[in-house]
């Protein structure tokens, strides 16, 4: 009897230590959980947290989320326009990306996730079932900069067509975006995929570098399209990375074969590095781009000077804005100087503000126009 009671005392004993050995099991989380009415539910599990939002582009204003018992906090929102949009929580005052989500918003500055919502027909970036191109993670040597970054889009048939050439469209990133956020935000290879796909634009390669001069200027020194980093940028761009896109690609090399775009400060960049280069580029494309008045004269000192020439160069000067963006004005000041010059160039004004969502939409609008 001893005996039986001193083994029930040890199994209870051990059942106590698996029990402490083994607390509840963190709960299943699905987030972001998209529903038939194109309405999103996120959740995010912080049992200690007091207060959780959501912010996302497609709210102007955060949204509270509530607690579970099983500390698991959610929100459901009302449909949303069908798009791509950046969305991230904040946990009693700190930003974080969603753990639940492979789909990473490449920043430097900030930590967000990326939920497409596809809708009932495919928009020009969604993944659809037509011959795709391929993208290429590559790194290039810069004497002052090291080893560079740099992401490549080539178009469907590229390798299985040795003796074709192609045009070259070189692709900027904006201020705190790396050479990944064009291809993972901005879907630039699905969007130029469908668009070959529709023979609505000329295949063509791609070319997504890294835009900040880093290690000389330093990762918080401002816009891409600051003085400082221009003229560093400037070395690399056409001293390293367009020697080795045309050495190791079969690319088309003069400018009418060539075209440079870029959004926020890589739009400065790409209007600065296009207008004052229109025997390298006939194409030049900002969206959004950023830049001040008072840099006006400067950022377009060899454009300015001989406007006749640059007119007869450019076979596209395009800039898209939209109307709720910080950087509608600036951009329709300096359209009026170019009306005073009587440059030429196109416009559109879209809604919206400074965002991916409407950068999407112009490169699906100028890529057609490319190359003709």
């Amino acid at each position: 009897m001893k005996t039986k009671s001193l083994f029930l005392l040890a199994l209870a004993l051990l059942n106590f230590s698996v029990a402490i050995a083994q607390p509840n099991p963190r709960p299943v989380v699905v987030s972001p959980e998209i529903h038939a009415d194109n309405s999103v539910t996120f959740r995010f599990y912080a049992p200690k947290a007091t207060d959780v939002k959501l912010n996302a582009q497609f709210e102007k204003s955060p949204l509270a989320m509530t607690k579970d018992d099983k500390g698991v906090w959610s929100i459901t929102t009302n449909p949303v326009k069908p798009d791509m949009y950046p969305y991230s929580f904040n946990i009693d005052g700190i930003s974080v990306a969603d753990p639940n989500n492979t789909a990473i918003f490449p920043n430097e500055g900030f930590q967000n996730s990326v939920v497409e919502i596809t809708g009932s027909s495919p928009l020009i970036h969604t993944l659809q079932n037509v011959p795709h191109g391929t993208v290429s993670y590559r790194y290039y040597q810069s004497p002052e900069l090291g080893t560079r970054p740099v992401v490549i889009y080539t178009p469907p048939g590229y390798e299985s067509n040795p003796k074709a050439s192609y045009p070259v469209l070189y692709l900027l990133h904006g201020t705190t975006d790396t050479e990944e956020t064009w291809s993972k935000v901005g879907r630039a290879n699905v969007i130029l995929d469908n668009l070959i796909a529709q023979s609505k634009a000329k295949p063509m390669i791609i070319v997504m570098p890294y835009g900040r001069a880093y290690p000389v200027i330093s990762k918080s020194s401002g816009s891409l399209r600051n003085w400082d980093n221009l003229q560093e940028f400037q070395k690399d761009f056409f001293g390293n990375l367009m020697p080795f896109v045309e050495k190791n690609y079969r690319t088309m090399n003069d400018k009418n074969n060539r075209a440079i775009a870029g959004f926020s400060g890589g739009g400065g960049t790409t209007l600065y590095f296009g207008l004052n280069n229109t025997d390298k580029f006939a194409y030049v494309c900002g969206f959004a781009p950023g830049m001040l008045k008072n840099e006006f004269d400067r950022n377009n000192e060899v454009f300015f000077k001989n406007t006749e020439q640059a007119n007869k160069n450019l076979k596209l000067f395009w800039i898209g804005v939209g109307k709720e963006d910080g950087l509608y004005a600036v951009n329709q000041e300096y359209m009026q100087l170019l009306d005073q010059k009587k440059i030429k160039y196109e416009s559109l004004f879209t809604d919206g503000g400074h965002t991916w969502m409407n950068v999407k939409h112009y490169l699906s609008v100028i890529a057609p126009k490319l190359f003709k």
